[in-house]
């Protein structure tokens, strides 16, 4: 019903060099199957990303890779080449792996950068952005802004400022406006705790990232794959949103 031909020319990225369904195949679903399948080949192949060419006179499939979170990169005559970054679940079995994973997390992070954090009460927010803090660099100590809303750590090393935000306390997007974090947005690395449906407002680019508590055991491979086991164990899935992480190494970077 259908065929992918890959490209593995470009270090870390899986090209769709083709992509054809046959016409009986069509508005059956077969190409969004397909599109997984290459993912999950991409993924298994430990690479961050996919790209691929689509005519500029063909609107309908640029809406159906744009439908798939596939975003352009760049334009060449009438050639789009679309892109999207993948994304990543890892297991942390402890405080310690979560301030680790943070602090690679920090290394692809740049002024104008914003994190949208989630997860229930104790899953482990405040340590990721402890360990964001410490890799960049920040006055300390981060702890949980519950009752300030917002505050600011001011770089000890020249690099940007992390703002620290618990949107706990806020009912709406309108309350983010509210304490004016677009004034340091641009210039900031910004943190939002419990900010999904009202942070990403702030930026056309975001990482979200969601903190899950899961026990290990005998029967659960997500929650045994890293060969630990911990009452502690969290599960981190990281999304990337927007153009800025196009082209970035996040999983490469996370998991290697």
């Amino acid at each position: 019903m259908g065929a992918i031909l890959f490209d593995r020319s470009r270090p870390g990225m899986l090209g769709l060099k083709r992509v054809s369904v046959d016409p009986l195949g069509r508005d059956r679903g077969v190409a969004s199957v397909m599109v997984g399948v290459a993912e999950d080949v991409a993924e298994e192949g430990e690479m961050d990303g996919i790209w691929l060419h689509v005519r500029e006179e063909l609107p309908d499939n640029i809406r159906f890779w744009s439908h798939r979170h596939y975003l352009p990169v760049r334009q060449d005559g009438r050639t789009i080449e679309m892109g999207k970054t993948l994304w990543l679940a890892r297991e942390v079995p402890d405080a310690d792996a979560m301030r680790d994973l943070a602090a690679r997390v920090a290394t692809l992070l740049r002024a104008g950068d914003l994190l949208v954090l989630t997860g229930d009460l104790g899953a482990g927010k405040t340590t990721f952005t402890q360990g964001l803090g410490e890799a960049l660099g920040v006055r300390g100590p981060v702890t949980s802004p519950t009752f300030v809303i917002a505050r600011t750590h001011p770089s000890e090393v020249g690099g940007p400022a992390l703002v620290h935000v618990d949107a706990y306390r806020l009912g709406s997007a309108a309350e983010i406006d509210d304490i004016d974090l677009d004034a340091t947005t641009d210039e900031s690395v910004t943190v939002v705790e419990w900010g999904a449906g009202m942070a990403e407002q702030l930026s056309d680019s975001w990482l979200s990232v969601a903190i899950e508590a899961r026990l290990a055991s005998p029967g659960d491979p997500l929650g045994t794959a890293s060969g630990v086991e911990s009452d502690e164990m969290r599960v981190v899935t990281i999304r990337p949103r927007g153009r800025r992480w196009l082209e970035v190494p996040l999983r490469s970077t996370l998991l290697g």
